[in-house]
């Protein structure tokens, strides 16, 4: 199997339990969220998408013949050392490609590796770190793993019902409103008041965004 990749960089992570890890970034081409036939995805399941996932020209991008050849080339953008290797694999959505051959491939550089996912397929246990963001009108079926990130607010999320799903942290994260700063605050206000009301749930902000990161 070959593999498409939109882009390889090395960066900070900006989300989550492990925000602030220094991590290569392994953005996988294509979603199954989103039809393709409109960039406004007006025909997307998910809408809110702030991520360009559409073809293999962005930095470090391309097709890549094996998984081996993917996993040195995560190798290379970490550098020298192998102390701490750190890998996320994102898209899009990455489990459309990632493979056994790949996960192997990832862990013989001696990464560990973490996913995110939007929760519709299977992910395989073999990853080390499992983050799923679920999209309302879309059927999660991975509902176990070490992160669930909730975008907050999306009509129609069950999030009562989330809290029974079997995941270590549960994170909720106000939604970006694209250069709309007005309704980015007012997802930000939402967000914190469900924290301060729901103490299950912790607030995740996209820190690479504000720290100005890839």
């Amino acid at each position: 199997m070959s593999y498409a990749v939109k882009e390889i960089f090395l960066t900070l992570q900006g989300e989550g339990v492990h925000a602030g890890r220094r991590a290569v970034f392994v953005r996988f081409a294509g979603c199954n969220l989103w039809s393709g036939l409109e960039r406004d995805r007006a025909t997307a399941v998910c809408r809110f998408c702030d991520t360009d996932f559409v073809g293999m020209d962005g930095d470090g991008g391309g097709r890549f013949a094996t998984a081996t050849d993917l996993a040195r080339a995560a190798a290379e953008t970490w550098g020298s050392g192998r102390e701490s290797r750190f890998v996320v694999l994102t898209g899009g959505e990455p489990m459309l490609q990632v493979d056994a051959d790949l996960i192997d491939a990832l862990h013989a550089e001696g990464f560990f590796i973490a996913i995110e996912s939007n929760g519709t397929l299977a992910v395989p246990r073999a990853i080390d770190w499992i983050c799923i963001s679920p999209k309302a009108r879309s059927e999660t079926v991975q509902r176990s793993g070490d992160e669930l990130k909730l975008v907050w607010p999306q009509q129609q999320s069950d999030w009562e019902d989330m809290q029974n799903w079997d995941f270590a942290n549960l994170l909720l994260q106000p939604m970006d409103a694209r250069g709309d700063d007005a309704a980015s605050q007012a997802y930000l206000e939402q967000a914190i008041a469900f924290v301060q009301a729901h103490p299950k749930w912790r607030l995740s902000l996209q820190n690479h965004k504000i720290l100005g990161l890839a």
